[in-house]
This record gives C-alpha cells, sequence and structure tokens, in this order.
C-alpha cells in the first residue's frame, strides 16, 4: 500500500514544496493547512505532475481542527509513516523590553503547540504502521538567539526541546524523530507575516544576499532525511546558505 505523509503548513512556501517533493518520491501526501482554495490548487498541481494528494484544512491552533487532521488520516489510502511539523512563523522583531505579548502568543500557539497538538494527534497511526518518522522543522533561531528574535527564537528553542524529548521518550519504539534547522530561507510569505505586509521591511532582510535558500532547499533536505532506511535517524540537519556561516555573519554584496 502507498505510504501517507502528512504536511502541515502545506499551504505555502516550504510546507507547499515539502508536499510536492514528497509525492514525487512516491508519498499520498496529505496536505494540511488553513487556506483550502491554496491547498485545492496545490493538490491539482500535484496530480497533474502524476502524483496523490488529498487536502485536509486544518488549524494547528485548534484541538478540534487538529482532531479532523487525524480523522482524515484513518481514513487515508495507506499507513501513516510520515508526519512534518511544518506549520509556523515569525511576529515582529522588536526587543522584549517593548514586544508584544499578542506576538508572543501567537508564535508560541503555531510554532509548539501546534507542534504538540498534531504530534500527540498522529503518534497513533505514526507507530501502528511499524516505522513512523517525526520530522519538526524548526530553524537555526532555536539554536541561538540575536537581538528582536526574542519571541521566535523562544518558540522555535522550544520546539528543538520538542523534538530531543520526544527522540528520548520514543526509544525503543518504531518512531523516528527528526529535526531541521533551516537558515536564511526566501520565501514568498515568512517575512510579509513577520513585518504586517511590509514588503519593503520583508525584501531588506534578503538584501544583498546571493542565493539564499528556497522552499526546495529544505524540502530536499526533509525528504532525504524521511527517505533513509528506517534503523537510521537523521537527529538533526542544519542547512543555511553558503552566504550564512553564522546566525550573526551573512555575507552581504555591496556592504
Amino acid at each position: 500500500m502507498t505510504s501517507v505523509a502528512i504536511v502541515t503548513g502545506a499551504s505555502s512556501g516550504i510546507g507547499a514544496a515539502t508536499a510536492r517533493r514528497l509525492a514525487a518520491e512516491g508519498f499520498h501526501v496529505l496536505a494540511a493547512a488553513r487556506r483550502a482554495d491554496r491547498l485545492a490548487d496545490l493538490v491539482k498541481e500535484i496530480t497533474a505532475a502524476g502524483g496523490q494528494a488529498t487536502a485536509v484544512t486544518c488549524d494547528v491552533t485548534s484541538d478540534e481542527s487538529v482532531a479532523g487532521l487525524a480523522e482524515a488520516a484513518a481514513q487515508a489510502p495507506g499507513p501513516v509513516t510520515l508526519l512534518v511539523n511544518n506549520a509556523g512563523g515569525a511576529r515582529g522583531l522588536d526587543p522584549v523590553e517593548s514586544a508584544s505579548i499578542g506576538d508572543w502568543q501567537w508564535m508560541y500557539d503555531v510554532n509548539v503547540l501546534g507542534t504538540l497538538r498534531v504530534t500527540q494527534a498522529l503518534l497513533p497511526a505514526l507507530e501502528a504502521s511499524g516505522g513512523g518518522t517525526i520530522v519538526v522543522v524548526s530553524s537555526t533561531a532555536g539554536l541561538t538567539v540575536y537581538e528582536g528574535g526574542g519571541g521566535y527564537t523562544a518558540a522555535k528553542h522550544a520546539q528543538t526541546a520538542i523534538a530531543g524529548t520526544l527522540r528520548l521518550e520514543l526509544c525503543g519504539r518504531p518512531l523516528r524523530v527528526v529535526e531541521i534547522d533551516p537558515g536564511m530561507v526566501r520565501t514568498d510569505e515568512f517575512g510579509l507575516v513577520r513585518f504586517d505586509g511590509d514588503a519593503d521591511r520583508a525584501a531588506a532582510v534578503y538584501a544583498g544576499v546571493p542565493d539564499p535558500l528556497v522552499a526546495d532547499d529544505v524540502a530536499d533536505c526533509i525528504a532525504w532525511c524521511a527517505t533513509r532506511p528506517q534503523h537510521v535517524n537523521v537527529d538533526r540537519l542544519v542547512v543555511r546558505p553558503r552566504a550564512q556561516a553564522a546566525q550573526h555573519k551573512v555575507h552581504r554584496i555591496g556592504s
């Protein structure tokens, strides 16, 4: 039977690229996100290319919605062997002393509690498959902090803690836990969400940076980790563009 992969945050960016790539690898993809219209277009694109995919409208901040995702997984045409916890995002770039509590709450609910809700809901199906893989898409922001990034780095550090704790708790069971930590990835929406639709501020993040990562680069990493032999666990994969040596060290042309 065809293995089923579930990808959250699949309506754009890394999530959409991952759904396409996993479908090309032979998975039936359950593409989950809030925006049904975007998902419908994605599924049409995947099926037109010869892949298999199903759209599942899901808000990872809602217990009821995530329960619906688990129900959809139970009706999927094969065992659920892969979960990609990709839904997430950043809001604001303010110092801790003046940061918006609401922005922090949103980042925790989507990045941290969203990962928790979805993982808890899908663990039984992943384990029942006899060889399940949980991928947590965190960030290099989960490994180090930077000015203005307190809320986002705190949320991503928490995601990293979830992945590491899960790996310990699931040891001995037929489940792998993989953490993917991308650096600078230029996507259509991440910066716009962070800066409340300010396209100029979003573009400035990548100004002068030669060849930042794109969503397909991260999708390639996720697919590679997920398709290793089942006894191989890639605990953590850190991926940055060549121009970014570290969170605080970025080569920019003309600077």
